[in-house]
């Protein structure tokens, strides 16, 4: 199914592009990743722990987005059309991390892997503990790397001769597409803060974060829509679809970009705010039960109080 040379594609159609198409690497990638978490749900459940289902369903659902764009027709249409490329680095930078990150990975994997037995040095659950503990993953999943990076990854990538330099071998593309997916994922960890990690803003800090990243990608989109000339050599009028007006292409992949940045930040907002209300019930209720707690105590001194008041008051009618 992968046209090569001289085959070209037909006009990109909706149908066409979900049309079934096998890419390895990322076929055996999404099978992992969904095999490994329901395998780790599975162990939580049957030691009788629960693990929300909520999670469960936004890990199906960013895996199904990455084979969406990484095995279908629309894989094929990305190597010959801007457009279709530009679908999937934006589903890849910042839809799929989003729904990943919200499937809590990280929580699922420490509470599914054992500890290692006494003795026996570091098993994987260590391992997880110390990367996360370590000094490079501070920095790298710090605002001050992962903004950059996910403005850089926009900028670098297609104003400078590297997109044209990866697109040439297929382990370009594919580690350029793995590229996208670890950005994203890094740039939105802090961000959503459902796992740990060593970057923990607080609520209002992290709706800063968002929106650091959010206009330099808008203005890129803007950027790519106004040029008034190819950016890229990879995409010409040979390989593409019959009919294809690559400039008009062009202007749609900006638009794409452009208009993509709105459906992460209201997940994000939506997510947050609700996370939010959350911790502030959480907060509500510990009030409250330290109350219950303290609340008897609190009474007996009050009591106590009231007591050697009324004591006084006596000892002054006493000696009146």
């Amino acid at each position: 199914m992968h046209h090569h040379g001289g085959e070209t594609l037909g006009p990109f159609t909706l149908h066409r592009a979900l049309e079934w198409s096998p890419d390895w690497p990322f076929l055996v990638g999404c099978a992992l990743a969904l095999g490994l978490y329901v395998a780790g749900t599975v162990r939580l459940v049957r030691r009788g722990d629960r693990w929300p289902v909520g999670r469960l369903i936004a890990w199906v659902l960013g895996v199904a987005t990455i084979m969406l764009v990484t095995n279908t027709g629309l894989n094929d249409y990305g190597m010959v059309l801007f457009s279709a490329h530009m679908m999937q680095h934006m589903v890849l930078s910042m839809l799929s991390p989003i729904l990943l990150l919200l499937g809590a990975p990280i929580t699922l994997a420490l509470r599914a892997l054992r500890p290692a037995p006494k003795g026996s040095g570091r098993g994987p659950r260590e391992v997880l503990v110390a990367l996360l503990h370590s000094r490079y993953v501070r920095v790298i999943s710090h605002p001050a790397v992962t903004i950059p990076l996910f403005v850089a990854s926009l900028y670098v990538l297609y104003f400078t001769p590297l997109f044209d330099f990866l697109m040439r071998y297929r382990i370009g593309h594919i580690g350029m597409m793995a590229h996208f997916l670890a950005v994203g994922m890094l740039f939105f960890w802090p961000i959503m803060g459902v796992d740990p990690g060593p970057n923990r803003p607080g609520f209002v800090m992290r709706i800063i974060e968002l929106f650091m990243g959010m206009p330099f990608h808008a203005f890129f989109g803007v950027a790519v829509m106004m040029a008034s000339s190819e950016l890229v050599t990879t995409f010409s009028g040979a390989a593409a679809p019959p009919g294809t007006n690559l400039l008009n292409d062009q202007k749609i992949a900006g638009g794409i970009t452009w208009a993509f940045g709105e459906i992460p930040t209201a997940i994000v907002l939506i997510a947050l705010t609700l996370q939010w209300a959350r911790s502030e019930e959480r907060q509500a209720r510990r009030r409250d039960r330290a109350a219950d707690r303290d609340g008897d105590a609190e009474l007996a001194a009050y009591n106590a109080y009231l007591a050697s008041l009324h004591k006084r008051g006596q000892r002054a009618t006493d000696a009146g």
